[in-house]
């Protein structure tokens, strides 16, 4: 992805960015769970690096299974600069899958942000890490209480969503989206065009303007809408 790309999604919201995918028949790319810990922070672009659990294997699920080379320790220390980690934690509500230590890590390491189905625990000591999070809530018991980690950069299902890695992520106070990497393109065209639309509807709006007609426009919304545009460039 080119940094032209980049630019231009930071400013076109996960709304938009839905709407454009639904032009391709995608309706799956809205991530249901993961909401903003702390609401307000701005909109984030990166490529998905992904983490899988799968339900809790009492023999495998241990806080022994920390140290070892298949863990969450371990999948931190593979992410490289600006992802934004997306980990399939099944939906469990009981079992936080990330804590302080570990969010700090991520701090340290630049990764761009954390997005789960999951919840986390340490809430106080999340925040202080600075990094943002997208989480379906918090809870005190850790991972293994409810969840077996198996890996990491593999596909994954994140709040009904599939994501591949390297899939662009984009987070917003609306939650989490997934771009597929063979879309990024047409949605960052498409979207920025559309944000300028409707920007100009909003206005139309304003000036008590109805809507039918107007959005989506017909012909004489188009022509008016041309005019704005042109008279701007």
């Amino acid at each position: 992805m080119s940094n032209a790309v980049f630019d231009v999604l930071k400013k076109v919201t996960t709304a938009t960015i839905t709407t454009m995918l639904l032009k391709k028949g995608i309706r799956r790319c809205w991530m249901n769970g993961p909401k903003p810990l702390v609401p307000g922070g701005g909109r984030i672009v990166g490529p998905a690096f992904t983490l899988r659990f799968v339900p809790v294997r009492e023999d495998l699920a241990t806080p022994e299974s920390w140290s070892h080379p298949i863990s969450t320790r371990a999948a931190i220390e593979d992410m490289p600069e600006g992802v934004i980690a997306v980990a399939d934690a099944m939906g469990v509500p009981s079992a936080g899958i990330f804590g302080d230590i570990l969010c700090a890590r991520m701090t340290k390491r630049n990764v761009a942000a954390l997005v789960t189905d999951g919840v986390l625990r340490d809430r106080a000591g999340v925040l202080a890490s600075a990094l943002p999070v997208w989480c379906a809530g918090v809870a005190a018991p850790a991972s293994v209480n409810g969840l077996t980690f198996v890996g990491w950069q593999q596909p994954i299902g994140c709040g009904g969503c599939a994501v591949f890695p390297g899939d662009l992520i984009v987070v917003d106070d609306d939650g989490a989206v997934v771009i597929p990497q063979n879309l990024v393109d047409f949605v960052a065209h498409e979207g920025a065009e559309h944000e300028l639309y409707e920007s100009w509807v909003f206005s139309e709006v304003e000036n008590g303007v109805r809507l039918p007609g107007l959005y989506p426009p017909n012909e004489d919304a188009k022509a008016r809408y041309a005019a704005w545009r042109k008279a701007r460039s």
